[in-house]
């Protein structure tokens, strides 16, 4: 059957985090390294990543864990440095919500 996972960015977005270079981004590293019968970046029709209203939307009808696209996610974060401030929340038995860290110190004091 078909399954649809979703990536909800819409917090990082509406903060600016991810502007519209970074979720181009974001789909492009979907595009070229979600694997398909063990091979990166030559996805069929069997696999189709859209991008729209901050969510991004993998629908496919092979079999895929939803936990595979949530380490994508994850490995796209540390590749851009926000992995500090962002983590991958499962909000639904599909859907994946970016979120932000609960920071208690100051912004200042950027150490890491």
């Amino acid at each position: 059957g078909k399954k649809v996972f979703k990536i909800d960015a819409s917090i990082p977005a509406k903060d600016g985090i991810f502007d519209d270079t970074l979720l181009g981004a974001f789909e492009q590293y979907f595009q070229s390294n979600t694997k398909l019968h063990g091979r990166k970046g030559k996805l069929s029709d069997k696999v189709k990543i859209n991008y729209d209203d901050n969510v991004l939307t993998v629908s496919t009808t092979m079999r895929y864990r939803k936990k595979y696209f949530k380490y994508l996610t994850k490995k796209f974060l540390k590749k851009k440095d926000i992995r500090d401030w962002l983590h991958v929340i499962a909000t639904s038995p599909t859907t994946y919500e970016l979120r932000y860290f609960n920071i208690t110190n100051d912004e200042d004091d950027q150490e890491a």
